[in-house]
């Protein structure tokens, strides 16, 4: 029951138009007292709602719900199945507890938001309410988890792919999971694998994009950002959007099972934020120091330390500008 009420005020007050505690109480049968509490819990979601007397409640702006109709009518392919949901833990825990019989090839889970979304290196996600974009898509790999060299770098050619087609926005790569615009990060990418190195495998791929980043939301950021509307022309639907991704992260993903990551070379060369640039590879407490010369075909950064080029597999590794 509190699941269909919050679902019920969520829907309620998306326009950002007042709605009174009366009539919410009345559509859902209800106390004013039981609304109340409701609305306390959904702005410990992240969502800005405020009271006035004699009004009732209001989102301090209008948000752009996720709508499965439209996704999947825009994908318009039957095989693809698409969850979306309100709230979850995470979307890339989601897939991973319904390894391996509960998936099909490319079946994607979509959240308005996570109680518990995750980054590389074990750091925490910002996930407020109906403002950003959460999404994971699982990937059998039929090859073992060798095939799963690459990923996030497929996966970023994907999110740009998507970016540049809806909105006419060209964004930047960052080696190995970052996505920049204008050298400020917009979104992160986490892969999650199950399986053995020479055996059938799974793969989850996790894609976090700031969209409209609500200013209580951003206080709780310690890194620079950056959000996709304040570079593009057009109000996003994140439905949409998130349409143009899944089809653009599928067409790249077979890609790649079918040749590998050779053919994409120059895409992300292109797009790479730091290539024939000074960088600062730290891993742990250590940091090397060396000149970005962009990915081989395995999706290793080429990083050149003393005139000699070294390629780096990814791990617990964090590149940085050189200043």
């Amino acid at each position: 029951m509190t699941k269909v009420i919050k679902q019920h005020l969520i829907r309620s007050l998306a326009q950002g138009q007042f709605i009174s505690g009366q009539q919410l109480g009345d559509e859902l049968n209800v106390s004013r007292t039981a609304i109340a509490k409701h609305i306390k819990a959904l702005t410990e979601l992240g969502l800005d709602i405020y009271s006035v007397t004699g009004k009732g409640y209001r989102l301090s702006q209008p948000i752009n719900l996720l709508d499965k109709n439209t996704i999947d009518s825009l994908l318009n392919d039957t095989r693809i199945v698409v969850e979306v949901h309100n709230l979850i833990d995470s979307t890339n825990d989601y897939l991973m507890r319904r390894l391996p019989n509960q998936l099909t090839q490319g079946q994607v889970c979509l959240a308005e938001c996570q109680s518990a979304g995750r980054g590389r290196r074990g750091r925490k996600w910002v996930s407020p309410f109906g403002s950003q974009i959460y999404l994971s898509m699982y990937w059998y790999l039929e090859q073992g988890l060798s095939a799963a060299m690459g990923l996030s770098l497929v996966t970023a050619l994907a999110v740009s792919d998507a970016i540049k087609e809806y909105c006419d926005v060209q964004v930047q790569l960052k080696w190995p999971n970052d996505i920049y615009i204008n050298g400020v990060k917009l979104a992160g990418i986490l892969i999650d694998l199950e399986g053995q190195a020479l055996e059938p495998s799974h793969s989850v791929i996790g894609i976090g994009i700031n969209l409209n980043m609500p200013e209580q939301a951003a206080k709780a950021i310690d890194q620079q950002w950056t959000d996709l509307q304040s570079h593009c022309s057009k109000n996003i639907d994140r439905s949409e959007l998130s349409a143009s991704i899944i089809k653009h992260l599928r067409a790249r993903l077979v890609e790649h099972q079918n040749h590998g990551l050779t053919p994409m070379l120059d895409d992300w060369h292109q797009q790479d934020v730091f290539l024939n640039k000074a960088v600062r590879l730290l891993t742990g407490e250590r940091v090397t120091s060396g000149i970005c010369r962009g990915i081989n075909n395995q999706g290793a950064l080429m990083l050149e330390v003393n005139g000699q080029l070294k390629p780096i597999y990814g791990g617990e590794v964090s590149l940085r500008g050189a200043s």
